[in-house]
């Protein structure tokens, strides 16, 4: 199994990554590709001589910086780690791409390089989110399309329930459109055209959902636009911050409650855990791209680098781009078809 990493996307970069690499040959045995500048990377693999020979330096120049406007550099930097190893996949070349760079980056390269897939009208950041029962709720989009048609947010579901079924091993997934009602007329006018086209669509649609069914782990997949999706995602992020840091100042008060604290912390660690932790969760898949790349948080270390890696081989063992255009082509109308 060929995975290519991206060695300059943390934000610490590349120091998670080498460790990534390194500990994905120890695990697996498969080599690495590692994308970057040659007299970075060189010096730093010399300390590891078990596994110096499976990690292979591909050479990129230039690196997409977080912050940086995808449409002002796309083309000024051909040369880029992500651009080098998207085009890796495009050549036949690699497996999947794994990313922790900058998401607009990784997303516009991606478009340029793959394209879509056949009949694919815009491609989708997926996301786990826990929920009460301990399985996690994908959710998308969450990040790449700001702006969506009705028709997008139908494809979302289709390409989540693949995934949510091949990947998660759940069989006939419940899908959700996410709104401030469970009323079909509930939402914007884009949720509720959403709402009809699911509705007629083959897949298990359990109707509108809020938060809370969501949380509750009622839906396997949660449906929405990327505007909506990444200021949720954000908003948990934030909220489990909060409620952690509230945690930390309240088990410090006292010597009560310091010892509370003490015989507490195996349920506090399995709290933590299940609320957005980066090592389990390591990286996503941009569905509906023609190629697999999985991108991750800028600010994760190597043991979740080391699961974005993991993921990217369990999508590459279920041969998730294939099942994907398999089912997006049986979606499609035959004026669909034609057209696309």
């Amino acid at each position: 199994m060929r995975i290519v990493l991206d060695a300059m996307g943390t934000d610490h970069h590349p120091a998670p990554e080498i460790y990534a690499a390194v500990e994905a040959v120890r695990r697996w045995g498969d080599p690495i590709y590692l994308v970057g500048p040659r007299d970075v990377l060189e010096p730093r693999l010399e300390a590891y001589p078990d596994v110096r020979d499976r990690i292979h330096i591909v050479h990129a120049s230039q690196v997409f910086r977080h912050g940086e406007k995808p449409g002002q550099v796309l083309r000024q930097k051909p040369d880029a780690s992500i651009a080098v190893g998207i085009r890796m996949l495009k050549e036949g070349e690699a497996d999947a791409f794994v990313t922790m760079g900058d998401t607009g980056g990784a997303l516009a390269y991606a478009l340029l390089i793959l394209g879509r897939i056949r009949g694919v009208r815009r491609p989708a950041l997926i996301a786990p989110v826990p929920t009460r029962t301990g399985k996690y709720c994908a959710i998308l989009d969450v990040g790449a399309n700001a702006e969506c048609k009705p028709e997008y947010l139908l494809q979302f579901g289709i390409m989540a329930a693949v995934y949510v079924e091949h990947l998660w091993g759940r069989e006939n997934p419940r899908v959700g459109l996410l709104a401030n009602g469970e009323e079909p007329t509930k939402g914007t006018p884009l949720v509720q055209e959403a709402h009809r086209l699911m509705a007629a669509s083959s897949l298990h649609f359990v109707g509108n959902v809020e938060p809370k069914e969501v949380f509750a782990g009622e839906v396997d997949v949660a449906v929405t636009d990327g505007f909506t999706g990444n200021v949720v995602l954000k908003t948990m992020e934030a909220l489990t911050k909060l409620i952690t840091d509230a945690l930390k100042e309240g088990l410090t008060l006292s010597w009560q409650t310091k010892l509370g604290a003490l015989l507490a912390r195996p349920g506090l660690r399995r709290m933590k855990s299940r609320l957005l932790d980066p090592v389990e969760i390591g990286a996503v898949p941009l569905l509906g791209v023609n190629g697999l790349v999985f991108i991750g948080h800028g600010r994760f270390q190597g043991p979740a680098v080391l699961s974005g890696i993991a993921r990217a081989r369990e999508a590459v063992a279920m041969d998730l781009v294939g099942k994907l255009r398999d089912r997006i082509a049986a979606s499609l109308t035959p004026q669909e078809d034609a057209a696309s």
